[in-house]
């Protein structure tokens, strides 16, 4: 069974939707930590009242520490197959890719390669970008984290078409429908 490690800063959906999986027997693989750089994030209650052992990882707490090197040796520590970043908004170090090459899995709300991914480039950006330049699709990719945003090698892809009524709320809506089940189409993928 493969041990995942989560990053995240906010609520960690895609990290519910993986559990969800897991519990469902859909994936293969246990949830062993959770790490964030928010002490306020709802994704640490989450992991709580799962008992999933969960840190608080950040400038304010470890002040003059590498944090980088702290977050890797934590998944090390839990020895982590993979780690998956459920809105982590920090743009990942160089210590913890080294350590987990081609291991580190993101998700990002539009198809990579394009304009629409990249530094400032996520959320709701994204979809106010495509809306407003009146693009006819967009999506979801699956990758792996590399040095530069939204670069890495790509997983799974899955697109929909843009409606003619869409609206930024109604996209950001069906891209997070789509993105559940590409979380779950590219932890099978891996997992295999």
């Amino acid at each position: 069974m493969k041990r995942i490690g989560i990053l995240a800063s906010y609520n960690g959906s895609g990290f519910l939707t993986i559990q969800k999986a897991i519990e469902e027997k859909i994936l293969d693989a246990q949830v062993i930590v959770v790490v964030s750089n928010n002490s306020n994030a709802n994704v640490l209650k989450s992991a709580d009242d799962l008992n999933i052992p969960n840190f608080i990882i950040n400038d304010k707490k470890f002040p003059n520490e590498n944090i980088d090197e702290k977050i890797a040796n934590l998944f090390k520590e839990f020895k982590c197959d993979y780690i998956f970043c459920s809105g982590y908004m920090k743009m990942i170090g160089t210590n913890l890719i080294s350590e987990f090459e081609e291991k580190i899995v993101n998700t990002h709300p539009a198809l990579l390669p394009s304009k629409y991914g990249g530094k400032g480039m996520y959320g709701r950006f994204v979809h106010e970008a495509i809306i407003k330049n009146s693009e006819l699709k967009s999506g979801v990719t699956i990758h792996f984290v590399n040095e530069k945003y939204d670069d890495g090698k790509i997983i799974l892809k899955k697109e929909l078409e843009i409606r003619k009524d869409e609206t930024v709320d109604s996209l950001e809506d069906r891209i997070k429908d789509l993105e559940n089940i590409a979380i779950v189409e590219a932890f099978k993928k891996l997992l295999t």
